[in-house]
């Protein structure tokens, strides 16, 4: 079995980030989500977990992160083409996502960031490795 992440975020209001969540194309596995927490499939081996505040304090032992004031981590995907990109940024600012940064030009690689409705912060990105720099 190949190995799986699962991204485990504290939402403020479930139902909205389920919303936000399914606008951008990610689906729900109504296997495990119930009024506490939603698995939302990015791929067969990424999902985020959209986790109550309360489901997610029984987690940890620190407190919750207020990311409208902090950054806390920085999730990254990897989309496959520049249009790709630009579509899902596109579904996350109509469904009232923030894009907290300018578009990046690398080169190699394009990207865009943005944050949800709880202020997690997002890339997405398009890398064609055959564009890499030589040294």
């Amino acid at each position: 079995m190949k190995s799986q992440i699962f991204i485990n975020l504290p939402v403020k209001d479930l139902a909205k980030a389920m919303a936000f969540y399914a606008h951008i194309g990610f689906t729900n596995n109504p296997q495990f989500t119930d009024e506490t927490a939603a698995c939302m499939i990015i791929s067969d081996e990424i999902f985020v977990m959209l986790l109550t505040h309360d489901k997610f304090k029984q987690f940890i032992t620190k407190q919750i992160a207020d990311t409208t004031k902090t950054t806390a981590v920085i999730n990254s995907l990897s989309l496959e083409s520049v249009a790709k990109m630009n579509e899902m940024m596109t579904k996350v600012l109509a469904a009232g996502g923030n894009e907290y940064s300018d578009a990046k030009d690398y080169g190699f690689m394009q990207q865009r960031s943005f944050e949800d409705l709880d202020g997690h912060c997002w890339e997405v990105f398009y890398m064609d490795v055959s564009k890499f720099p030589q040294q």
